[in-house]
């Protein structure tokens, strides 16, 4: 099973997340990654939009991935977000997404940042895995779930 203990921490790891729209969420990812990381919300959202401009990250079956590059991150990290209500997402299948892991890369991270991206789109692919983290009760089930954290309470 894959691990995200590299990307994640345990607030970047969002169960019922509100946003109307996918500008509001990802202004509110902007948010989290300035808590949790000590970036700058505003260069967070505005690296996401300008990718998301590029073509929507929604690949499918309620995912999205969205992600970018900023200088001066030391490391490839993420955020997770299980939304309580599916927004439109101009995803390539047009069904609105409801589980959406951001990454975000340091701008000279060419190979880390495409092996990230392919561990987290081949993970959110498994229909079983995306079944238990849709069921996840908690957020630190999420967690759990995301970082195979076989000591929490999963279930």
């Amino acid at each position: 099973m894959t691990d995200f203990s590299d990307l994640l921490l345990p607030d970047t790891v969002i169960q019922g997340g509100a946003a109307a729209t996918k500008k509001t969420l990802l202004q509110q990812l902007g948010s989290v990654f300035a808590a949790a990381y000590d970036l700058d919300a505003k260069a967070v959202t505005d690296t996401l939009v300008a990718r998301e401009k590029l073509g929507s990250t929604g690949f499918g079956g309620g995912i999205a991935i969205p992600h970018g590059k900023l200088p001066d991150l030391p490391r490839v990290v993420g955020a997770f977000v299980r939304l309580a209500q599916p927004i439109d997402f101009q995803a390539i299948d047009d069904l609105p997404v409801d589980l959406v892991f951001v990454l975000l890369s340091p701008t000279d991270a060419g190979a880390d940042h495409l092996k990230a991206l392919a561990r987290v789109s081949r993970r959110l692919r498994d229909r079983g895995f995306v079944a238990k983290l849709r069921g996840a009760g908690s957020p630190d089930a999420l967690y759990a779930l995301m970082t195979d954290d076989e000591a929490r309470d999963v279930a």
